[in-house]
Formats: structure tokens, C-alpha cells, sequence
């Protein structure tokens, strides 16, 4: 398995694992559901600030992981997997995961440059392909 493939899914299992601080704070929070919130999920269940930001880090994860599959994978069918897309590959995964514990922190400005660096790494797996 290339390191390009290792990291997209370190990177898939960090996505799907990013909904658990959100779930954990809504039970500590308010408690298991309800009947009435699987008949209404809009019924209100407050949450802390970094409840929300918690939410808002696993939307976010799932927004950027199709565009960085895509990448990887096509990296992989096409042959042009090498050094540099390994690296931008581990990159976005590290660039990923501290992104989201300073989204979570509630640390406005290292959230976006950990944000944008990571798109750089999309953008460097991407030149790789079409170079």
C-alpha cells in the first residue's frame, strides 16, 4: 500500500470519528434523546460553544475529505503517486487532525492557517497529477 493510500485512510477514519465529541456533548449535555427528538430532530437541545464548534469541526471534515479522496485516488490509478504526493498525503492528514483540536480549542486564526495549509496540500497532490 503507498503512503499516499495509508494516509487517505487515516484521514477516512479521522472524518468518520470526528462525530463523537459532538455526541458525547449533547448526552452530557441534555441527556440521551428522547422519543419526541426522533419524531422531531429540530426540537432544541442546547449546547455548549464547543459542543457547536465540535459540529462544525465534523461537517467541515466531511466537506474537505471527497476533494482529497479524489486526489489520492487518482494519484494511485494513474501511477503518479511518488514522494511529494506522499508527503502532501501526510500533510493534510496531520495538517487535518490539528485543525480540528484547535477548532474544538476555539482558536480563531491557527484554525485558518491550518485550514488553508491543508488545501495547499490538496493543491500540491493535485500538481503532481497534471505536471
Amino acid at each position: 500500500m503507498t503512503t499516499d493510500l495509508k494516509y487517505l485512510i487515516y484521514t477516512a477514519i479521522l472524518t468518520a470519528s470526528l462525530w463523537i465529541p459532538y455526541i458525547v456533548c449533547q448526552v452530557t449535555t441534555n441527556g440521551p434523546l428522547q422519543p419526541a427528538n426522533y419524531v422531531d430532530p429540530a426540537l432544541p437541545r442546547p449546547v455548549p460553544s464547543w459542543g457547536h464548534r465540535a459540529h462544525r469541526v465534523y461537517l467541515n471534515a466531511i466537506e474537505v475529505f471527497a476533494p482529497f479522496a479524489a486526489l489520492v485516488v487518482v494519484a494511485h490509478l494513474t501511477g503518479k503517486a511518488n514522494a511529494m504526493t506522499a508527503l502532501w498525503s501526510a500533510s493534510f492528514f496531520w495538517l487535518r487532525l490539528a485543525h480540528a483540536v484547535v477548532y474544538w480549542a476555539g482558536l480563531p486564526y491557527l484554525r485558518t492557517i491550518l485550514f488553508t495549509l491543508a488545501f495547499v496540500a490538496e493543491l500540491g497532490i493535485f500538481w503532481e497529477l497534471i505536471k
